[in-house]
């Protein structure tokens, strides 16, 4: 009992000392290779940034930085890996603009904004609304007028309900007031394959996924999602310019690591990322995709997080989408 009563008077030595061996560690941070989870398929243009930003960073940091893909589930197998893991630095995941999607209209495993510390946001991509070559439109306002003229016959693909884009074929139709039918796929290639087929009209895609079919003229590019024109296909109008003043949908990568991250390793990571991001090599590999580099403050990117889950609930509701 005396015993007890010696080491009681310890424990606050104890605990005192905790914080400062934790800094310790951080500060060491980081000792050992960092794991890069993509929760998506090896190929797409995930890996594009994934592989080159964590190329960069383990030059930067002295570890490498391992991509570690894990598909399935929208992407929430791999946040859900990494909500998990210890809040040290040596786990992160790959978010995209899709996941705060989903967070806005469906229920996730876990809390987006509660369960994650937000590293980065690393690029910003458009959507190019895309359609059959056969199709007798060369802008978006011909093309809207002929969904106008006969309403429930055109048809625009997705990679999959609740993606990216599916609501923006979704606020289209809210902002032009027409009426068009939705025909999910399990990711955009499938759907890709059909509008080359005839076998639906159009589809909100990447510009990496549709090139090729562009200049070989069997697909027709009308605009970009996104507010400004994409420095990839310059002489492209943006949809707010072209025919829907506002319209507005942004593609993006960004860094998440599990919650509870101590402050000086996110600052590390924070750095090796916008320092990845500035390589002089790194924009063209981007471009690739369509993609641009961004580079962004933890604080700032968790700003953009919110926003973005409140945008696509607002989205979600005025199209009358129930789908939870």
């Amino acid at each position: 009992m005396k015993k007890m009563n010696k080491f009681k008077y310890l424990i606050p030595f104890f605990l005192a000392a905790l914080p400062l061996a934790h800094g310790a560690n951080a500060q060491n941070y980081p000792t050992r290779p960092i794991r890069f989870i993509v929760p998506f398929q090896p190929g797409a243009g995930s890996d594009i940034t994934a592989r080159t930003v964590a190329g960069k960073m383990g030059e930067l940091l002295g570890q490498q930085v391992v991509v570690d893909n894990r598909p399935g589930a929208s992407g929430n197998i791999g946040l859900e890996i990494t909500q998990r893991a210890a809040p040290d630095g040596y786990t992160l995941v790959l978010m995209s603009a899709t996941v705060s999607v989903s967070a806005a209209v469906q229920k996730m495993p876990f809390d987006l904004v509660r369960d994650f510390t937000p590293v980065a946001q690393m690029t910003s991509q458009p959507y190019c609304l895309t359609i059959n070559a056969g199709i007798p439109a060369k802008s978006a306002r011909d093309f809207i007028e002929l969904i106008r003229a006969r309403p429930n016959f055109y048809t625009y693909g997705s990679s999959g309900t609740a993606g990216l884009s599916h609501l923006s074929g979704a606020l289209l139709a809210t902002m032009a007031k027409v009426n068009w039918i939705h025909v999910p796929y399990k990711g955009g290639a499938p759907g890709i394959t059909d509008m080359l087929g005839g076998q639906i009209h159009s589809q909100f895609a990447t510009i990496i996924s549709t090139s090729a079919h562009v200049k070989a003229g069997k697909l027709r590019w009308l605009a970009v999602s996104t507010l400004k024109r994409s420095s990839a296909v310059p002489d492209l109008p943006t949809l707010s310019e072209a025919a829907l003043p506002g319209f507005d949908i942004n593609g993006w990568y960004g860094m998440l690591a599990p919650a509870a991250l101590p402050k000086p390793v996110l600052a590390k990571l924070n750095r090796a990322v916008l320092d990845a991001l500035k390589a002089p090599d790194v924009g063209p590999r981007f471009a690739l995709d369509g993609s641009e580099p961004v580079g962004s403050l933890s604080e700032d990117f968790a700003a953009h997080i919110k926003r973005e889950i409140a945008k696509y609930a607002k989205v979600a509701k005025d199209a009358g989408l129930k789908l939870d």
